[in-house]
């Protein structure tokens, strides 16, 4: 998984990344923690799924920037990436098995959704995990997508 695009976001009222400096691409509503099972609402068109952040340093600085509405690239039709133009914290592993309806971090700065459950050698942070993915790669198919990312 290397790749070096680079990505636009549209606004929509919502949080960019693109064009922002980092003090104003963060939402400033004061979540700043994140205590266990904290949810979030990933919107694919007309279909909502919930998940669950993940309590960890990287699930606390995705929520600090929510709400966020990505222009999301295809990859190896098994997931969706955005990149930031500001790094979120990292400690990344090997997780062995990418399970469907994971949102992970690559790198520093690489959002992925995965629609796919496969074997893998990369390395990723947990940010979350969609709780029941049921129609997510539907939702997603096989081109480009806006993803909405807010909380519940």
């Amino acid at each position: 998984m290397i790749f070096s695009l680079s990505l636009s976001m549209s606004s929509c009222g919502k949080n960019n990344e693109l064009g922002t400096t980092p003090e104003n691409a963060n939402n400033t509503n004061g979540n700043t923690t994140n205590p266990a099972g904290s949810k979030m609402k990933i919107t694919i068109g007309a279909v909502v799924f919930t998940a669950t952040l993940s309590n960890n340093a990287t699930g606390n600085a995705f929520k600090a920037r929510l709400p966020l509405t990505l222009n999301m690239t295809e990859l190896n039709s098994n997931e969706k990436y955005f990149d930031f133009q500001t790094a979120l914290p990292s400690n990344a592993a090997n997780p062995g098995t990418i399970q469907t309806g994971d949102l992970l971090l690559y790198g520093s700065n690489t959002l992925v959704l995965f629609y796919k459950t496969f074997s893998t050698s990369y390395r990723y942070t947990s940010i979350a995990r969609i709780d029941n993915p049921s129609g997510l790669t539907a939702a997603l198919g096989n081109e480009n997508v806006t993803v909405e990312f807010e909380l519940e």
